[in-house]
């Protein structure tokens, strides 16, 4: 596990990774990455074609069908 610090970036906050997290994840400067979460907690991912075509699939059904899924999580 490796430990990371919440710190302040200009007017929000920021985490510095480490190089051997970004080394882990293959990401780099200016790369996108994903803060998923899961049923243990958040998961860092790197930038992932189909998670984000499945993602932004899901944001058009979540706004498209709203009311839907309101009476559905009744």
């Amino acid at each position: 596990m490796i430990a990371i610090k919440v710190t302040t970036v200009g007017n929000s906050a920021g985490v510095v990774l480490p190089k051997a997290a970004l080394e882990r994840l293959r990401a780099d400067k200016g790369d996108t990455l994903y803060l998923v979460e899961t049923a243990d907690g958040f998961l860092l991912t790197a930038y992932n074609k189909d998670v984000a075509s499945q993602l932004e699939a899901a944001e058009k059904i979540m706004r498209e069908d709203r009311d839907v899924l309101k009476a559905l999580a009744k």
